[in-house]
């Protein structure tokens, strides 16, 4: 799928709005639940509302190839939340104690 110059795929394959954090998925999750462009704007307020009509004309006319990327996109958020969160360990939570009361003087 060709990007606009209006979207961008960073080094781990997410697609942005180009100039700032927002993802394709964010936008289109609320426009697939019937938001109309001015509701997502009211959502979104720093993307103008021309860029969002683009965004959505965009998705229309590529619906079958970012239907694939947003299915692709959920399955790896499931298959992360679905994975164990590893925090540190024992001897490391010691070490960070002792490092915090060495620095406040205790």
């Amino acid at each position: 799928m060709t990007l606009p110059d209006f979207l961008t795929q960073d080094e781990f394959g997410a697609i942005r709005i180009s100039g700032g954090r927002i993802g394709l998925e964010h936008v289109l999750h609320f426009y697939k639940e019937g938001y109309s462009p001015e509701m997502l704007w009211s959502e979104y307020p720093t993307l103008p509302l021309a860029l969002i009509h683009k965004v959505i004309v965009f998705y229309l006319e590529n619906q079958v190839e970012v239907d694939a990327y947003l299915a692709s996109f959920e399955r790896e958020m499931e298959e992360a939340r679905s994975r164990p969160r590893v925090g540190p360990d024992v001897e490391e939570l010691r070490r960070r104690l002792a490092s915090f009361s060495k620095a406040q003087g205790a």
